[in-house]
């Protein structure tokens, strides 16, 4: 079950110049940063009230930011929802009928498992599952 929208994402071409602007903006420093290696990209969130927003920033010119950017320009990229159990939503969604990029959860930024919603299934919304992930 979705719980909350987590964050938004917006795809940035410079985190520096992207975080200098929302910074201004909200009037706020970031919150955390963070390279995320295998997904080949940088972040940096800001909270916003109960939710917060996700700078990404390609790392590599194969990355999933850098060709979203390529194709759609900077914007939002994706909405996050917090969800308890990430491989019962999936299920969920997948006997649903919905398109999923990940049929399993990988490892996200934040100590979170993540997997994505392809947006066909969703009105062109990208859409990220995330479950923080507890220490056993």
């Amino acid at each position: 079950m979705f719980k909350k929208l987590s964050h938004i994402g917006i795809a940035v071409r410079n985190l520096e110049a992207a975080s200098d602007i929302f910074s201004r903006l909200f009037k706020a420093a970031v919150a955390g940063s963070e390279t995320v290696t295998d997904q080949k990209v940088r972040l940096a969130f800001f909270h916003a009230g109960n939710t917060s927003l996700e700078l990404l920033e390609a790392t590599s010119p194969d990355s999933p930011i850098a060709k979203f950017i390529e194709k759609r320009g900077e914007g939002i990229h994706h909405l996050s929802f917090e969800v308890d159990d990430i491989r019962a939503e999936l299920a969920r969604l997948k006997a649903e009928g919905y398109q999923l990029i990940d049929e399993q959860p990988r490892r996200g930024a934040d100590g979170h498992w993540v997997a994505f919603v392809h947006p066909k299934s969703t009105n062109g919304v990208l859409i990220e599952l995330g479950q923080k992930i507890v220490n056993s």
